[in-house]
């Protein structure tokens, strides 16, 4: 009777260990990448102890690097802010901006008490009246105090999305159209080449008139304000969508075509089952770029068409001219890019979930 060495099962349940934990390790990876944090993945695996010499390069070009980057701006951004001086005084350093930052979550902070703190008043004046029996004096009264800089943001995104929404709904169709069809192709071609590079401040004049002119209601589901900047983001953020979309879909593989054809699928069947499977990596692609240009359009249609977001408190500070004013710009400005980032990582964390694209 043979027997095992204790040792050697010792040293093969550790070497299964480690391959399992190698194995969540690269499953997880597809994560950080998504997330922008790709530098987890070397970190992981020099924390097992598989290989660190090359890890800790990884390391260094995945981290290390970039946090050198960041902490060389700074520097030189505090060193020359004060040098350059401005109508509103020395441009404001990192520190100044992270105090205006503070000063804003405060702010946000209190306007949210006196909101809570009006809508309660509401609320216990309409249940004396239910209590008096006087229940048809009730009235919902809105506040109308200044917003804060989070409902700002939040105003942003829902206007981004909204026209995002919009643009998607109809370039799809579009480039689909044109991807499947020359004679749409044909057809669409002239008109995406003169309207894609048209500025949002070209739209923005024609938008407004527009909506004054058709959306005369006052108590409808949304402001003018927030109308002209969605259709004016809508205007500017399909032409990728579109160009990607017809791009995807004439690429598809002609054999799949021709079994398509064969099969005698219907139009429908043909885009669903065959169609959009094979050009989702290029409609997502197109997707992010679209969503990319409309957050960015999104500012300029908010400072001229006063929609309540971060566009019109970035201008509502230039016009204040206050000492901390250009401060305050300059977190809007970190807030745009900090947004912008995490919504081309929802969209390619979408891209991940229902295509097989390893595009970044």
């Amino acid at each position: 009777m043979t027997t095992v060495d204790p040792e050697f099962n010792a040293g093969a349940n550790r070497e299964e260990r480690r391959a399992r934990l190698f194995t969540r390790i690269n499953a997880a990876d597809k994560w950080f990448q998504v997330l922008g944090l790709s530098w987890a993945t070397p970190v992981l695996k020099a924390a097992a102890g598989d290989n660190p010499r090359a890890q800790m390069t990884e390391i260094w070009r995945l981290l290390i690097v970039p946090l050198l980057s960041i902490c060389a701006f700074l520097l030189l951004w505090s060193t020359l802010a004060p040098k350059v001086q401005t109508s509103l005084g020395a441009v404001p350093g990192p520190a100044q901006v992270w105090e205006e930052m503070v000063n804003l979550n405060a702010d946000a902070q209190a306007k949210a008490a006196k909101r809570a703190k009006f809508e309660a008043m509401v609320e216990k004046r309409n249940q004396k009246l239910i209590d008096a029996g006087r229940a048809d004096e009730v009235k919902q009264v809105a506040y109308t105090g200044a917003p804060s800089y989070y409902q700002q943001i939040w105003t942003s995104i829902k206007t981004v999305f909204f026209g995002f929404v919009i643009a998607t709904v109809v370039a799809v169709p579009l480039g689909i159209a044109a991807g499947l069809s020359p004679t749409a192709n044909a057809a669409l071609n002239p008109l995406i080449q003169i309207f894609k590079p048209v500025s949002p401040l070209a739209w923005l004049p024609i938008v407004t008139m527009i909506v004054s002119a058709v959306y005369v209601t006052n108590d409808g589901w949304f402001a003018k304000s927030f109308l002209i900047s969605a259709i004016t983001v809508t205007l500017c953020s399909l032409w990728p969508t579109l160009i990607n979309t017809a791009l995807g879909v004439a690429s598809i593989d002609k054999d799949l075509v021709n079994v398509s054809k064969v099969l005698k699928m219907n139009t429908y069947t043909k885009i669903t089952k065959l169609v959009l499977p094979s050009a989702l990596p290029l409609i997502f692609t197109g997707l992010r770029l679209s969503l990319g240009v409309g957050w960015m359009v999104l500012i300029a249609a908010e400072m001229l068409a006063q929609n309540p977001g971060l566009g019109k408190f970035v201008w509502d500070e230039f016009q204040n001219g206050s000492s901390s004013s250009l401060a305050k710009i300059m977190v809007a400005v970190l807030t745009i890019g900090i947004i912008g980032f995490l919504l081309d990582r929802v969209m390619y964390a979408l891209q991940s979930l229902f295509t097989f694209t390893n595009s970044r």
